[in-house]
């Protein structure tokens, strides 16, 4: 099966906000079709470095190119032809359903007019299949779970027909059984359609478990990039973390999964402090 592959790169990226500046001088590529997560820390740059990929943010130097094309000199409906981007916390119109708000994700491919065609109802109903959805089209947004909500933002994104698909924190507030039902999804239409598909992710074992490629920030700098297998190590951990950990692989996925050490249950023993906590 042959997909679509863009190049997609940044160079030498400093951003950040008004008051201070978030990215150091990151540089990187994206592998095309394939599944990269960027991890590290809370307030490590992750979410500064998606949204400045994106073109949310302007970077103060440094460039983002897109099949060799700085990325701000794109039509904005041209790249939205071919980036998508889920926020990590989209706002919802109040009063829409389910089918409205995916089909906003039409907008990059209709006339100035908003005219609809037959491909455009066709890419709805796809997205919602593939998000397992199409039961809800008509149910109001306010109505539905967490879980639910995010396979319909998903499914935005997904009508959108993007070869490439950030993803900020996908998975965040969400129980575990959810967790894994988007990011199955998400691995679905990679393998499926080719997809380019960059996250933010918070848990370290579900990074490893389902990227192709990871990036590993630490106080906006790059410090670590590649297969799972290559770069989660006790080091990594402790260094982007702060965290002594022992690194054992996945019985089911054969990645690397990460065992947090703490002052507790070492070998099964409790260790005793010799001081005494009052509860009140």
């Amino acid at each position: 099966m042959s997909f679509r592959k863009h190049t997609f790169q940044a160079k030498d990226l400093v951003a950040g906000y008004a008051d201070r500046m978030i990215l150091d001088h990151i540089s990187l590529e994206i592998p095309s079709n394939q599944i990269s997560v960027i991890i590290g820390a809370n307030a490590c740059g992750k979410s500064t470095l998606l949204k400045t990929l994106a073109r949310i943010i302007k970077p103060v130097s440094g460039e983002v190119l897109l099949d060799g094309q700085p990325i701000h000199k794109i039509p904005s409906k041209q790249l939205a032809r071919v980036l998508g981007l889920l926020p990590q916390s989209p706002i919802v119109p109040e009063g829409i359903t389910v089918a409205d708000l995916v089909g906003r994700g039409r907008y990059p491919h209709q006339s100035m007019f908003g005219t609809w065609s037959k491909q455009d109802y066709e890419a709805v109903a796809q997205a919602m299949e593939i998000m397992n959805i199409t039961d809800l089209a008509n149910r109001h947004i306010d109505e539905l779970s967490g879980g639910q909500r995010q396979r319909v933002w998903i499914a935005m994104a997904l009508a959108q027909q993007t070869d490439i698909l950030f993803l900020d924190e996908p998975t965040t507030y969400l129980d575990i059984t959810y967790q894994i039902e988007i990011l199955d999804m998400l691995t679905d239409l990679n393998r499926q359609f080719g997809t380019t598909i960059v996250m933010v992710l918070h848990d370290i074992n579900l990074s490893a478990r389902y990227a192709d490629y990871l990036f590993a920030v630490r106080q906006g700098k790059l410090i670590a990039e590649g297969r799972p297998s290559d770069v989660i190590t006790s080091q990594l951990i402790k260094d982007i973390f702060g965290l002594d950990s022992t690194i054992i692989q996945d019985p089911i996925s054969n990645s690397p999964s990460v065992v947090p050490i703490g002052r507790y249950h070492v070998n099964g023993t409790i260790p005793t402090t010799g001081g005494k906590v009052h509860v009140r």
